[in-house]
């Protein structure tokens, strides 16, 4: 399937590590500390996704874009504000308090999925590998020192550091040129279609789609389901895996 190949890249949330399972148990920690009296932590989850999702829509604009991709917490707590809001409640110090406790539970609960490291060991030795990932260049690189996986890696890719991310194409064509490599002896393997595997079709590259059940986040709200769906007319993958060791019969020995 993926003769040629000489280098893989991968996502970091949710295709390594256990992202969305970690914010989950995180939310309902920081609640249950400092959420507002009277209010469960379940309740309060639920506002929090409400606020999330009309809060997303706004971050890729100039007003909040910049300040996004140098550090986690303006955004973070920003989120707590609104969450607050959402029952009425203006409370500064509870807001930072809310975000800093997230953090920090959710930081401590951050786990490499079983298969991920022994993947990354058989790879190493073969292949040139690279992660890209959005998000905010501090909360990235957190992450990846908490995962302790930097080592597997010929190439680092962050959002934050590039001030740009997926799926915009000069993200893979940058790291094309990090490790020596054509779109066609390029792989990538990821969880989301529209931010991973799309933009690398679009980019040449071979693509492995990895669908986990665990890829569900809060903003889904209670019993919800956000498992993304490819566009009927939208191209599909090389490959659709549920788990890294599937990739490997694929991939030239």
């Amino acid at each position: 399937m993926f003769a040629g190949v000489r280098a893989v890249f991968f996502d970091l949330d949710d295709t390594l590590c256990e992202y969305w399972e970690a914010a989950r148990s995180g939310l309902f920690e920081a609640f249950a500390q400092h959420g507002p009296p009277g209010y469960p932590a379940e309740e309060m989850v639920g506002h929090w996704a409400k606020a999330f999702r009309n809060f997303l829509k706004e971050i890729p604009h100039p007003d909040w874009y910049p300040r996004y991709l140098k550090t986690a917490e303006i955004t973070r707590t920003e989120q707590m504000r609104r969450t607050l809001a959402e029952i009425g409640i203006v409370d500064e110090e509870r807001a930072k308090q809310l975000s800093e406790t997230y953090m920090r539970e959710r930081d401590s609960r951050l786990r490499l999925f079983e298969d991920s490291i022994e993947v990354l060991d058989l790879l190493k030795p073969k292949f040139a590998l690279g992660l890209i990932t959005n998000g905010p260049a501090d909360l990235q690189r957190q992450e990846i020192n908490t995962l302790k996986i930097e080592r597997y890696f010929k190439a680092i890719l962050i959002e934050g550091e590039m001030g740009e991310g997926k799926p915009h194409l000069s993200v893979f064509r940058r790291a094309e040129s990090m490790v020596d490599s054509t779109p066609n002896e390029t792989l990538f393997v990821g969880n989301s279609y529209a931010h991973d595997i799309r933009p690398a079709i679009d980019a040449g590259w071979r693509t492995a789609w990895i669908r986990r059940p665990t890829d569900i986040p809060p903003s889904a709200g209670p019993g919800g389901s956000a498992v993304e769906k490819k566009p009927d007319d939208a191209p599909n993958p090389d490959i659709t895996i549920n788990n890294l060791r599937e990739l490997l019969p694929h991939l030239p020995s």
